[in-house]
C-alpha cells in the first residue's frame, strides 16, 4: 500500500489526509465518484469493491485505483 508519511509525498498529486475530513469513508467515495467520471471507470464496481469490507480494505481499493493521481497520507 502506498499510505505514505506526509514528508515522502509527490509534488503535483492531490494529497488526502486519512486522519481529517477528508479521510471520511463518505468523502473518499465522493473523490472516487469524481475521478472515475474523469478517468473513464465504472464507478459502481470500485464503489461495491471499496464498500465490500472495512474502512482498511475501502482506502486499499482506492489507493489501488486512484494512486497514480492521489497521495494518502497519515
Amino acid at each position: 500500500m502506498a499510505i505514505k508519511p506526509v514528508k515522502e509525498l509527490h509534488k503535483g498529486k492531490k494529497k488526502i489526509d486519512l486522519t481529517g475530513p477528508d479521510g471520511n469513508a463518505f468523502v473518499l467515495l465522493g473523490y472516487a465518484k469524481g475521478l472515475c467520471k474523469q478517468l473513464g471507470k465504472d464507478y459502481d464496481a470500485i464503489r461495491k469493491d471499496m464498500t465490500s469490507g472495512d474502512y482498511e480494505h475501502l482506502v486499499e481499493v482506492f489507493d489501488r485505483e486512484f494512486g497514480a493521481f492521489v497521495d494518502l497520507y497519515r
